[in-house]
Protein backbone atom coordinates (compact mmCIF):
# COMPACT_ATOMS: atom_id res chain seq x y z
CA UNK A 1 0.00 0.00 0.00
CA UNK A 2 1.32 3.43 -0.97
CA UNK A 3 1.53 5.98 1.86
CA UNK A 4 -0.91 8.88 1.50
CA UNK A 5 0.16 12.17 -0.04
CA UNK A 6 -0.45 15.25 2.09
CA UNK A 7 -0.53 18.93 1.15
CA UNK A 8 -0.04 21.42 3.96
CA UNK A 9 -0.35 25.17 3.43
CA UNK A 10 0.96 27.60 6.03
CA UNK A 11 1.50 31.31 6.44
CA UNK A 12 5.06 32.52 5.94
CA UNK A 13 8.04 31.19 4.03
CA UNK A 14 10.35 28.47 5.27
CA UNK A 15 13.73 27.39 3.95
CA UNK A 16 14.27 24.25 1.84
CA UNK A 17 16.79 23.04 4.42
CA UNK A 18 13.88 22.15 6.73
CA UNK A 19 12.61 19.43 4.37
CA UNK A 20 14.40 16.70 6.34
CA UNK A 21 12.73 17.79 9.58
CA UNK A 22 9.38 17.82 7.77
CA UNK A 23 9.31 14.21 6.60
CA UNK A 24 11.10 14.94 3.32
CA UNK A 25 8.15 16.92 2.02
CA UNK A 26 8.71 19.17 -1.02
CA UNK A 27 8.70 22.84 -0.02
CA UNK A 28 7.24 25.44 -2.38
CA UNK A 29 6.98 29.12 -1.57
CA UNK A 30 4.07 31.14 -2.93
CA UNK A 31 1.78 34.03 -2.05
CA UNK A 32 -1.89 34.11 -1.04
CA UNK A 33 -4.45 36.00 -3.12
CA UNK A 34 -3.87 39.03 -0.87
CA UNK A 35 -0.06 38.86 -1.39
CA UNK A 36 0.86 37.31 1.99
CA UNK A 37 3.76 34.82 1.95
CA UNK A 38 2.70 31.18 2.03
CA UNK A 39 4.54 27.84 2.01
CA UNK A 40 3.10 24.68 0.49
CA UNK A 41 4.42 21.29 1.63
CA UNK A 42 3.60 18.19 -0.43
CA UNK A 43 4.75 14.64 0.12
CA UNK A 44 4.12 11.07 1.18
CA UNK A 45 3.89 10.51 4.92
CA UNK A 46 3.89 6.92 6.12
CA UNK A 47 1.09 7.24 8.66
CA UNK A 48 -0.79 9.54 11.04
CA UNK A 49 2.17 9.55 13.45
CA UNK A 50 4.42 10.94 10.70
CA UNK A 51 1.81 13.62 9.94
CA UNK A 52 1.66 14.48 13.63
CA UNK A 53 5.47 14.86 13.73
CA UNK A 54 5.39 17.27 10.78
CA UNK A 55 2.58 19.29 12.36
CA UNK A 56 4.51 19.43 15.65
CA UNK A 57 7.61 20.73 13.82
CA UNK A 58 5.50 23.45 12.19
CA UNK A 59 4.02 24.32 15.58
CA UNK A 60 7.56 24.75 16.94
CA UNK A 61 8.25 27.22 14.10
CA UNK A 62 5.21 29.28 15.18
CA UNK A 63 3.79 29.36 11.65
CA UNK A 64 -0.02 29.37 11.35
CA UNK A 65 -1.51 26.51 9.32
CA UNK A 66 -3.92 27.41 6.53
CA UNK A 67 -4.91 23.90 5.38
CA UNK A 68 -3.96 20.24 5.78
CA UNK A 69 -5.23 17.92 3.04
CA UNK A 70 -4.91 14.25 2.21
CA UNK A 71 -4.73 14.03 -1.59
Amino acid sequence: MTPPIYRIRLTGHIDDSLSGQLGGMVITRAFTSDSRPMTILVGHLSDQAALSEVLNELYELHLPLLTVESL
